[in-house]
């Protein structure tokens, strides 16, 4: 299939391109480049598999940008909740309206799959209960916000020659060329390496359904893939019920991991966000796909990774290995404007 992938320099496209070239898809990219600074690591299979890749934001797509194409992986939003909480109107902006023009371009284009990752974070605060496709969102931030109604207008608009699918991914975590050291299970680890400690505020009581990187890739290869009206306007859950944590859990995985790091915990948590998640249904109806990792397996992972390329706190702590700093970086160098566009010299 000849696909567009947006978001293909972030970090789940930086491995997501490869695997769908390998898998013998003709694969093109987009990308506006806010991360391009962040390298960790490369491997035969990065180097020798880069999709040809549009330098463009999401807000400046044409109709000839996505014409010939036979399906659409979108990624490239403002990815996550601390970032859409600073700049909330331009994370609606790229989020929300970004997306519903881009598939409502492939659907005048006549692409005929949409395949949108969305996230488990729609379900918001829980009550403790496992959660399918079927249970009410309750978004509690602007990225969730964003996500529940890309979900709907796009969903509004499938028909018989457009296919939307909706993959709710759990948290992400694993090794990632394009590194995210913003998300739970990959700061505690880089934590562990650096300062052999991981000193947690909060008590680790909330829930956080997880899973590792690779597996959202598999996701969205099996989407592509799938016969239509296996994936026709469906929504998935993308994880497994197996890695469905507690943040303390999540914490002391990492501490047996990274030996010798202490593991404390405290009292404070003002975080609402809890939620266990239900993933039966991907694994039922979803044709070919499983998921290969755990919590377990993803940490012991991080740990060969850091402990091949010698990794310094520095580089831990690089801006473009958190989106936060990144973007305010590129904001306060003038690099990028209020609205998140680049900025001439």
């Amino acid at each position: 299939m000849r696909i567009l992938l947006t978001g293909v320099d972030g970090y789940i496209g930086s491995l997501l391109g490869p695997v769908l070239m390998s898998a013998g898809h003709d694969v093109v990219g987009l990308d506006t480049g806010f991360y391009r600074d962040g390298w960790l690591y490369s491997d035969p299979e990065h180097l020798a598999r880069s999709p040809k890749t549009l330098c463009k934001d999401l807000r400046s797509v044409s109709a000839a940008d996505v014409q010939g194409m036979d399906a659409i992986i979108h990624l490239a939003e403002l990815s996550n909740d601390p970032l859409g909480e600073t700049i909330p109107e331009v994370t609606r902006e790229i989020n929300h309206l970004g997306s519903v023009r881009l598939a409502k371009l492939a659907k005048d284009a006549e692409v005929s799959r949409f395949i949108y990752t969305s996230s488990c974070s729609v379900y918001g605060a829980g009550s403790g209960e496992f959660l399918d496709e079927s249970a009410p969102v309750n978004p509690q931030t602007v990225y969730a916000e964003c996500k529940v109604k890309v979900e709907r207008d796009v969903g509004a608009m499938a028909d018989d020659s457009f296919s939307p699918v909706f993959l709710r991914n759990a948290t992400a975590y694993g090794a990632s060329p394009r590194m995210r050291f913003d998300i739970v299970l990959n700061n505690l680890s880089g934590l562990a390496w650096v300062t052999k400690r991981i000193a947690m505020t909060s008590d680790g009581t909330p829930w956080r359904p997880l899973v590792h990187v690779l597996d959202i890739c598999h996701a969205v290869r099996c989407a592509v893939e799938a016969p239509v009206e296996a994936i026709h306007n469906e929504v998935f859950n993308v994880g497994q019920n197996s890695d469905n944590y507690r943040v303390r859990e999540i914490a002391e995985i990492v501490g047996g991991v990274f030996t010798g790091c202490e593991v404390t915990f405290g009292s404070l948590d003002g975080d609402s966000r809890s939620y266990r998640v239900a993933f039966d249904k991907i694994h039922e109806r979803l044709p070919g796909f499983e998921c290969k990792w755990s919590a377990l397996s993803g940490a012991k992972q991080l740990h060969r990774i850091f402990n091949r390329i010698h990794m310094p706190e520095e580089t831990f702590e690089f801006r473009a290995f958190t989106r936060l700093k990144q973007l305010r970086y590129l904001m306060e160098t003038h690099q990028l404007d209020g609205e998140l566009f680049w900025t001439a010299p």
